[in-house]
């Protein structure tokens, strides 16, 4: 089903996903500057979101949709925010446990698992082309990260991979999740629910980590998570999920391979890590995967039923735009 101006809205999709996915790549830099638990960092991450969003809904008169949701869609939008809790958490224990290039990489499989389930989950046919881009990307990923030194030799190291790849399956539950939910919902209301919901569930952790000595100890630190919630969650996560909205969800998770990409840059450009040959190759590995995908958006539109309500031409009505 072709809509009208569907190649130029799939178009700025995939440029806004590539936006977010860049932004999510100075992560690590914004880390930088801030000290304290894992777990503090992502509860900052999220409180400083929903104090944004909560904000723009006052403001917008956003509450209304909230308040509005039918009890089985908050369901949903909870139940987000717990998978979202649980990623996080698998993935920064990974990193904890494992080193670095062996967490990634399995962290990041989790686009692949994306395109093989989209089919089950979001209805969304099958597309052969994405393997090409998929392949490359991945495959980019592995040559950056390979040199740092990939392998696990068992006990918390092989419980850290795990853990890893246990993160991968729940970012591609919590992606395809997010896709069907979007249907009827902004995504200002998807936020504020779901970080809302990770800030409940990690709030007795950072009491604990605050009781062990574990906290920011600077007030730069709290700057950076602010920066961290504001900027890299909440603008970023509006920027995704109006993305992710208008394109396929497997064509999307390729262009989420920006974040790791774009972070060795970063790291190089202001924290001074060596760029090297291999960072380069795989980095432009990353970046002609994401080419091919706009390449398949430009000669084709393919729009599922539940991306075709945002052009109008579902059955039930259009849609807000998530970014209104």
């Amino acid at each position: 089903m072709t809509a009208p101006g569907g190649r130029r809205a799939q178009l700025i999709g995939l440029l806004l996903v590539g936006a977010a996915g860049l932004i999510w790549g100075s992560i690590p830099v914004v880390l930088h500057a801030a000290d304290g638990a894992s777990v503090v960092k992502v509860f900052y991450r999220v409180f400083f979101a929903d104090i944004v969003l909560i904000g723009w809904m006052t403001v917008s008169g956003g509450w209304a949709e909230v308040r509005s949701l039918p009890r089985k869609k908050l369901g949903q939008l909870v139940l987000q925010g717990t998978i979202l809790t649980v990623n996080w958490v698998l993935f920064l224990t990974a990193l904890d446990l494992t080193n670095v290039a062996t967490a990634e990489l399995l962290g990041y499989m989790g686009p692949v698992f994306v395109a093989a389930l989209a089919p089950f989950v979001t209805k969304e046919r099958f597309d052969v082309r994405i393997l090409a881009p998929m392949a490359l990307a991945l495959g980019g990923i592995g040559v950056i990260l390979a040199p740092q030194g990939l392998g696990v030799s068992g006990g918390p190291q092989l419980l850290g991979a795990v853990l890893a790849f246990c993160s991968a399956l729940t970012y591609s539950v919590l992606l395809l999740r997010s896709k069907k939910i979007l249907r009827g919902v902004t995504g200002r209301a998807l936020m504020i629910v779901e970080y809302g919901t990770a800030s409940v569930l990690l709030f007795p952790f950072v009491i604990w980590m605050y009781s062990r000595g574990e906290g920011p100890t600077t007030l730069g630190a709290y700057g950076a998570l602010a920066t961290l919630g504001i900027v890299h969650t909440a603008f970023a996560g509006m920027l995704f999920l109006a993305g992710l909205r208008r394109v396929r969800t497997d064509h999307a998770a390729v262009l989420t391979y920006t974040e790791p990409a774009s972070a060795v840059v970063f790291a190089a450009i202001f924290l001074g890590q060596a760029l090297t040959e291999w960072t380069i190759i795989g980095g432009l590995m990353v970046v002609a995967g994401g080419a091919l995908v706009a390449l398949m958006e430009s000669r084709t539109v393919d729009i599922a039923p539940e991306s075709a309500a945002a052009f109008g031409d579902a059955a039930d009505p259009p849609e807000p735009d998530p970014l209104a």
